[in-house]
């Protein structure tokens, strides 16, 4: 842990001296101004450190010689498309765990590289893991997200337990996967639904605002937020059981759905910068050490996007909700989060500076366990008193206010649902007894958002317009008949007429050309398999097929009730953290800290 900790510091501190190691004179190979210029290096960053001249000395020799080769590298795989993975081996008795690097195309699969590797180091039982994630032996690397430079972990298996713990983990990979594509699918189904059908029977999900209204947004866009916000509640399910392995797949293909959204939507909900917070908090869980990068910028994400959600100094938040304690739970994270980076890269002062924020902030956000008794013999769930007690900021009589007033809002909005939904429909029998179906005055009603009238016209138009379709096919069927008639009346059979009549595209000039040039005959050149007539081209518009399309079966419905049980019951559960990670985490970041000697920020 020491070598990733002096280099990620030596890395910050090159960056602000704007030093590149790879540009002479680091690069020269022999002579002593190279060992002149990186020993003066080693001597000036020692003390900042905190590590020995030698220690130093050292790193900057690997961090010269890692940046030269991935230079190389890179041009290589721009002109050849041949990678340069970096393997880490086993250690092998008391020797550390050894670096090499591989060269590999990416299109290849991951039993492939297996057989490689088996061969060139002798490994017989082992699994490849990339990011926390163990490479599927029959996929390709390059389906893998495996990239030019990545790191891949080869752990070895024991022979005598190789076998069971394989299949162990092939089939948790599998239930993993199943997991995902199950979610997906069910949440698919839910996007498509327009609310058009009786919700008693038919569940469908609403984008709204924190008052429970209906955000009007692009039907691709909702979508993409339903599919995002699916994918979120089942990663934090998934995380509440410390599964932060299954938890961050959900979570990665959340970010992908919320991409798809406008940017001035995400910055008007916390939604999104929630979703990066949970990313980051997944890859300390999982330690993955190699996504520094991308935390730091998803944590800065996740603060701007905070920022313009809740205002300055959470002014915009204090308006909405009257108050800001609960969100204060966010904070902690972030904070804990940025600590944790800036411990990781070597800034020691940044770490204790944001450590300490988390610290205030545990210390008003720990709650009284009397408090939540006190609450919970009034009647209140613990979650409803742990919520009630963070947003008053501890104050039980507030508390008491603050929870009775959000379940009396929690009841209005419901009455109000169910008001919405008996008017619904009553204005859909309305709408039947006008002579419509109540699949099309459901869908028109929707169509109409609710009016009844501006539906009514709807269902007239259409009507209209299939009105004008039947004519105009019954007008070019009576047209074509009457051509028939006439071909018939020259003296041609009916049947030969028929097929030179739609041969020739109901064109009579034509017909009466070919059929005088040939003798009544159809010609042998125009003998092929007939397409289908004009009337079988023609959509269906009977009712059963309206009946069809809304049948869902029962594995969709078994899909949309898993998606359903993800979604909580209380729509701030996000806010609603127990802290008890938060604080072993803390604790083990103070001690790291309190090892460590200062560094300069």
């Amino acid at each position: 842990m020491d070598e990733q900790h002096i280099q990620a510091r030596l890395i910050s501190l090159l960056r602000q001296d704007n030093i590149r190691l790879w540009l002479e004179p680091f690069t020269t190979d022999t002579g002593d101004p190279e060992l002149h210029n990186l020993q003066e290096l080693a001597v000036k960053y020692a003390p900042v450190t905190g590590f020995s001249v030698e220690e130093v000395m050292s790193s900057l020799e690997f961090l010269r010689s890692d940046t030269s080769r991935k230079d190389e590298g890179n041009k290589e795989f721009k002109e050849t498309s041949v990678a340069s993975l970096e393997l880490h081996l086993p250690r092998e008795g008391e020797k550390k765990k050894r670096k090499v690097h591989l060269k590999t195309k990416l299109d290849i699969t991951t039993q492939e590289l297996k057989s490689r590797i088996s061969e060139e180091f002798k490994f017989k039982h082992f699994n490849l893991i990339l990011s926390g994630k163990k490479l599927s032996p029959g996929m390709r690397l390059d389906e893998q997200n495996v990239k030019n430079n990545s790191k891949v972990m080869v752990l070895n298996v024991t022979s005598d337990e190789a076998k069971s713990a394989m299949l162990e983990e092939e089939e948790k990979k599998r239930s993993q996967d199943e997991g995902v594509q199950r979610t997906q699918k069910g949440f698919e189904i839910l996007s498509e639904r327009d609310g058009s059908e009786d919700p008693t029977t038919t569940p469908f999900l609403e984008i709204a605002d924190q008052k429970g209204n209906p955000l009007q947004i692009p039907n691709e866009e909702r979508k993409a937020l339903i599919l995002a916000m699916g994918f979120h509640e089942k990663g934090r399910s998934l995380m509440k059981r410390r599964d932060h392995s299954a938890a961050l797949c959900h979570l990665l293909l959340a970010d992908e759905q919320f991409n798809k959204c406008n940017s001035a939507l995400l910055n008007t909900v916390d939604n999104y910068a929630v979703l990066q917070l949970d990313i980051v908090w997944c890859y300390q869980a999982l330690e993955q050490l190699d996504c520094l990068n991308n935390a730091r910028q998803r944590l800065s994400r996740a603060e701007e996007c905070f920022q313009k959600c809740y205002g300055e100094e959470k002014s915009r938040l204090k308006h909405i909700k009257g108050h800001t304690g609960g969100e204060d739970v966010l904070f902690l994270r972030l904070y804990l989060l940025q600590s944790v980076l800036a411990y990781h890269e070597g800034n020691k002062n940044q770490a204790s500076y944001k450590l300490k924020e988390v610290e205030r902030l545990f210390g008003q956000l720990c709650l009284d366990p009397d408090k939540i008794t006190q609450l919970m013999s009034l009647g209140f769930s613990e979650q409803d008193a742990r919520l009630g007690l963070r947003a008053c900021r501890g104050d039980l009589s507030e508390a008491v206010l603050h929870i009775t007033q959000r379940k009396k809002e929690r009841k209005e909005m419901k009455e109000r649902e169910r008001e919405k939904r008996r008017r619904r429909l009553q204005d859909i029998n309305t709408l039947v007894e006008l002579s419509f179906s109540k699949r099309d005055a459901a869908r028109a009603l929707h169509q109409a958002r609710g009016d009844v009238d501006k539906a009514y016209n709807i269902l007239l138009d259409g009507a209209e317009a299939q009105t004008q379709t039947q004519t105009q096919t019954q007008t070019q069927s009576s047209d074509r008949q009457t051509k028939l008639d006439q071909l018939v009346s020259y003296g041609f059979q009916l049947d030969i007429a028929d097929s030179v009549l739609r041969l020739m595209g109901d064109d009579l000039v034509l017909a009466t050309q070919v059929l005088l040039d040939n003798q009544g005959v159809v010609p042998p050149d125009l003998l092929s398999p007939s397409p289908p007539s004009s009337s079988s081209e023609e959509p269906s518009t009977s009712s059963s097929s309206d009946n069809t399309a809304s049948a869902s079966s029962p594995l969709d419905e078994e899909l949309v009730n898993e998606a359903l049980e993800d979604i909580p019951r209380h729509e701030e559960d996000y806010l609603d953290l127990t802290l008890d990670e938060e604080q072993e985490l803390m604790t083990r970041i103070r001690s790291c800290l309190d090892k460590q000697p200062s560094s300069s920020g």
